[in-house]
C-alpha cells in the first residue's frame, strides 16, 4: 500500500474541518458572544497506530476506509460541559457532512474514567478523481476532560495498554476530580461569562 496516497485525502479532510470548526469559533468572537469553543486541534492517525488498530480488530487493510472511523480525528475543547452539547447541536445542523454515529461518554463515562462526546461523520472531500467520502471522528470535551485524556493516553503508551492496578485507580480518581471541577465551574458559569464580557469591553 502507498500510504502517502492513502492518507492524502485524510490530511485534506482534517485541514478543511479545522478551518470550518475554527470558523465557528470566530463567528462567536465577531458577535462578542461567549464561544463554546476554546480551541480546535486535528491530526491524521500515525501509520503504526492504524496498522495496530486494524490488527487488533481483525480489519483487513482493504477495508480500513469503511471500518476505521478515526484515521482523521478532530478535537474540539470547550470551557464548560454545557458548551459540549451546544457544539453538538451546531454540528448536527450543518449540511456539509453527514453524521454516522454519536457516542456520549459524558453521560456514561468509560470504565477508565474517560469522558468525551464523539461524533463520527462522513465527510465529502474533493480529490483530483472526484468526491471521496471519508469517515472522520470529532471529539468534544472540556479543558479538564482533555487534560485527563492526554495524560491517560501517555500512560497507556508507556505501559503498552497494560496499566498497573494502582495507576488505573489513581486515574479513575483523577477523572472524578476533573468532573467535579467541571461541575463546580458550571455553577459559576454565568459569573465567568459576565467577567469575560467586561474584560473584552475593556480591551476594545
Amino acid at each position: 500500500m502507498n500510504w502517502d496516497i492513502f492518507l492524502a485525502p485524510y490530511t485534506q479532510t482534517v485541514d478543511e474541518l479545522k478551518i470550518k470548526l475554527k470558523g465557528m469559533r470566530k463567528q462567536f468572537d465577531y458577535e462578542s458572544r461567549h464561544s463554546p469553543i476554546e480551541f480546535v486541534t486535528g491530526r491524521v492517525k500515525p501509520i503504526t497506530s492504524i496498522i495496530e488498530k486494524a490488527k487488533r480488530r481483525g480489519i483487513a487493510l482493504s477495508n480500513m476506509e469503511e471500518e476505521v472511523q478515526d484515521i482523521a480525528g478532530l478535537r474540539v475543547v470547550c470551557p464548560f460541559v454545557e458548551d459540549i452539547y451546544e457544539i453538538v447541536e451546531l454540528i448536527r445542523a450543518r449540511k456539509d457532512f453527514e453524521i454516522i454515529e454519536e457516542k456520549d461518554y459524558i453521560e456514561k463515562n468509560k470504565e477508565s474514567g474517560y469522558r468525551s462526546y464523539h461524533i463520527v461523520i462522513l465527510y465529502p472531500v474533493e480529490t483530483i478523481y472526484g468526491v471521496k467520502k471519508l469517515l472522520a471522528e470529532i471529539q468534544i470535551r472540556t479543558l479538564a476532560m482533555n487534560f485527563w485524556a492526554i495524560n491517560e493516553h501517555s500512560l497507556n503508551y508507556k505501559y503498552a495498554g497494560q496499566l498497573p492496578e494502582e495507576v488505573q485507580t489513581r486515574l479513575r480518581n483523577a477523572a472524578e476530580a476533573a468532573f467535579r471541577l467541571d461541575e463546580e465551574m458550571s455553577k459559576i458559569r454565568q459569573e465567568i461569562q459576565d467577567a469575560q464580557k467586561i474584560f473584552r469591553r475593556k480591551n476594545d
